[in-house]
């Protein structure tokens, strides 16, 4: 069982440091004209960029919790 939750975490890791890179490389596309739209409402790339941000908040928060799993299966074994 530890087997499998060390896996799941490196897959939760791995799947939060390919979200992290993700959106900053969103918000490094931004432009300028994009900063200074007079539409008033956010761009293409800020969305891009707020969806990845909350996927990574996402992927640490499972990540957490099994780190919390494996550390309560060590306590009680």
């Amino acid at each position: 069982m530890n087997t499998l939750l060390v896996i799941a975490l490196i897959l939760a890791m791995g799947a939060t440091l390919f979200a992290l890179i993700r959106g900053i490389v969103a918000f490094l596309q931004m432009t300028k004209e994009q900063l200074n739209s007079p539409e008033g409402g956010p761009s293409p790339s800020s969305l891009k960029q707020n969806r990845m941000m909350m996927n990574r908040i996402l992927f640490q928060a499972v990540a957490v919790i099994i780190v919390a799993l494996l550390l309560l299966m060590k306590g009680n074994g």
